[in-house]
């Protein structure tokens, strides 16, 4: 026997979408629930035991935003380029690495060592955050050039174990380099030096070097992008590259402009690591690469406000479960944060930024 259904009329029809915008209303509201997860609880904590204020809460989210300036700057390299060629550079994280060993090497050929003056050590630092920014900078033009651009008409995966290639080359010659074992380098601004306290956070020295020279640098390379005329070149050949070659922009250019920047940036985060960390490794620009890149993800790949964004969260993040919980479990917190976002927010926090996401 046939069944009369009623039609599906105006009203049926807007059901669906109420129910959409719910599900994206309970999405956000779960997001801002899952960020102050550990903040909020710990705070609650601190409160209500033996210590009695928020000051161990404060220095931990300060300590991660300093932190999470480095990943920043290493997650905008990521994001700047899957956004112009929709590549995930996987040599990034060790372009950042060489940046590092350049920046130890010119220690010595400087003669900067803890004896030197502060107008020294500051002029010595200056002149190696130009050399390693335009050595990473050329090392990043130099891959893209040989390795990306002859396959960027081929089947992703290619230049995506090209990129896993580059990745093992540069891996091979830091440790070539200074060897397989994490190497000490002179604490030339003596890092964890306590300079001041505010409301009870202790503010050091390698926090203020961190948060000095890369948020100049984040602000920076937003204005060129949204500002410049290369910067709006960049945009044009991020969303159509066939449109933007009509209209007079040379892409292969502007892709190896894209490439520059986001090796000059790994090469500050290098130098700042260097300080910061007081050692360097061979095997350091992996773990800092993807942790970079989960930022860039969980901030929205191709956003650059997102990959700073996921930057200083990961940042917050890995500081609380490190001094909270345990470093052994800081990459499982981590990455247990990036699946919840990315199912709640499949295209990041800030939203993805692609020719196919719009």
């Amino acid at each position: 026997m046939a069944t009369n259904t009623p039609a599906a009329g105006p009203r049926a029809r807007r059901f669906p979408l109420l129910n959409d915008q719910g599900r994206e209303r309970a999405g956000q509201w779960a997001l801002i629930i899952l960020l102050l997860a550990l903040p909020v609880y710990y705070g609650i904590s601190d409160l209500t035991g033996d210590q009695g204020n928020l000051s161990r809460l404060a220095t931990n989210l300060f300590e991660g935003v300093s932190n999470g300036t480095i990943l920043a700057l290493i997650a905008v390299g990521y994001t700047l380029v899957y956004g112009i060629i929709e590549l995930i550079n996987f040599a990034h994280g060790d372009v950042f690495m060489i940046g590092s060993f350049v920046s130890v090497g010119l220690f010595g050929t400087l003669g900067l060592t803890l004896a030197t003056g502060p107008l020294g050590v500051v002029v010595g630092l200056l002149v190696c955050l130009i050399v390693a920014m335009v050595v990473t900078g050329s090392l990043n033009v130099l891959i893209e050039r040989v390795a990306y651009r002859p396959l960027r008409d081929a089947p992703k995966l290619a230049p995506l174990i090209t990129a896993v290639g580059f990745s093992f080359i540069l891996q091979n010659v830091g440790l070539l380099w200074l060897g397989g074992s994490p190497k000490s380098i002179p604490d030339l601004i003596r890092a964890q030096e306590t300079i001041a306290t505010v409301l009870g956070v202790e503010i050091s020295r390698a926090d203020i070097v961190a948060i000095a020279v890369a948020v100049p640098l984040m602000i920076a390379i937003t204005l060129f992008i949204s500002r410049s005329r290369m910067g709006k070149a960049m945009r044009a050949t991020a969303q159509d590259p066939d449109a933007a070659r009509l209209m007079g922009i040379k892409v292969d250019s502007t892709i190896s402009l894209t490439f520059m920047l986001g090796g000059m940036l790994a090469g500050a985060a290098g130098l700042l690591y260097a300080l910061y960390q007081t050692n360097v490794w061979y095997f350091q620009g992996f773990q800092a690469g993807l942790l970079a890149f989960t930022a860039a993800v969980m901030g929205g790949i191709g956003n650059l406000r997102g990959a700073v964004a996921g930057g200083l969260i990961i940042g917050c993040i890995q500081q609380i479960a490190d001094n909270r919980i345990g470093t052994q479990w800081t990459p499982a917190i981590v990455f247990a944060y990036l699946i919840l976002i990315m199912v709640f927010r499949p295209r990041g926090l800030f939203g993805e930024q692609t020719r196919e996401a719009g």
